[in-house]
């Protein structure tokens, strides 16, 4: 049904840090468009291959080309990844759609939920896109790190997995290796609900406080996400594997991580609109930790440490009082809930 990888042509839709890295990333393997929203960016990537924007002082693929066009973009893509944030993927997928032929996959790299509708990004493709297979790709990835040639890994999760590996090809190489998965639910709740775990995880690290707390709150905070994402239907393995605790404990450590910043300003007293307005790139834990509370209800889930969080980030609540909160819960066994 697909082609072989040799013959795929990826349009990139956003050209933030990351997706501005698996484009480049991309690039050496088939031909690749990068969409940019500003036509300036779009013109320095194609032409000096550097986006100073969002990735200063790095050099990009010099096969990676660039537009502002979405149409260009999209011309002849056999695979559409979006890298846009959550908050306005519905948004510039919509713009899209018309422009995507019928059944070429689309891979989010988005690792949040929709306000208002609680939608996973594989939702609203099938929402938006309905004859397009939704894939996600997601794993402990800041981007620095990534194009620098670390070595790094990622895992890429489709229903259909003989795609995975079509997609795996594509993006794996020398310094990234990409695994395969047929569990997007799991893969899309664990991406998701670690930005908010890292929220924590820095408003702890601001208090003051050391690595056994931090690592007290990586470990029920998983803890939350895999109960989550199993009562939803996910395999109890992902929130083990790289969607799981590699990308929790990279986001929850890292002083890179936008979302563990949150965290550390919020504890040192700064208001979180402040936070918002002094970040050239976006924050997905500040406006996923609200739906991810929503789709915990709907599945008589209970999210302490997520709920502490969205306390902290609506004002309703302080730094130290949610620490205090959390630490006066009941004593429980520590599989109480957990899913077998």
């Amino acid at each position: 049904m697909y082609r072989g990888w040799m013959d795929q042509k990826v349009a990139v839709i956003g050209a933030g840090s990351w997706g501005t890295t698996l484009a480049s990333l991309a690039s050496f393997s088939v031909p690749t468009v990068l969409w940019a929203r500003r036509k300036d960016v779009a013109r320095e990537i194609s032409g000096r291959h550097t986006n100073s924007c969002y990735l200063p002082g790095y050099a990009l693929s010099p096969s990676l080309e660039a537009t502002s066009s979405v149409g260009a973009a999209l011309d002849e893509a056999t695979l559409v990844v979006m890298a846009t944030p959550s908050h306005g993927f519905r948004k510039v997928l919509e713009q899209a759609s018309d422009q995507i032929a019928s059944g070429i996959p689309i891979l989010s790299l988005a690792k949040g939920i929709e306000q208002g509708t609680n939608m996973r990004m594989s939702e609203l493709v099938a929402a938006v896109v309905p004859s397009s297979p939704a894939g996600v790709l997601t794993g402990p990835n800041l981007a620095r790190e990534v194009l620098e040639g670390q070595p790094s890994a990622s895992v890429v999760a489709f229903a259909d997995e003989a795609l995975a590996r079509v997609v795996q090809e594509i993006l794996g190489g020398l310094t990234l290796r990409v695994y395969t998965s047929s569990d997007v639910v799991g893969c899309e709740i664990a991406g998701a609900g670690k930005n908010v775990m890292a929220i924590a995880a820095g408003i702890s690290d601001g208090l003051g406080f050391g690595d056994n707390t931090r690592a007290t709150l990586i470990t029920r905070g998983l803890a939350e996400l895999r109960r989550l994402g199993v009562s939803m239907g996910a395999q109890p393995a992902t929130f083990a594997g790289l969607a799981g605790v590699g990308d929790i404990v990279a986001t929850c450590t890292s002083g890179k991580s936008r979302n563990h910043t949150v965290g550390v300003r919020l504890a040192r007293g700064e208001p979180v609109d402040a936070i918002v307005a002094a970040m050239d790139m976006v924050a997905e834990g500040i406006k996923t930790a609200d739906p991810l509370l929503g789709l915990a209800a709907s599945h008589d889930v209970e999210l302490p440490i997520a709920g502490q969080v969205q306390a902290v980030l609506s004002g309703s609540s302080t730094p130290a009082a949610s620490i205090k909160a959390l630490m006066g819960r009941r004593a429980v066994s520590e599989l109480e809930g957990m899913p077998r």
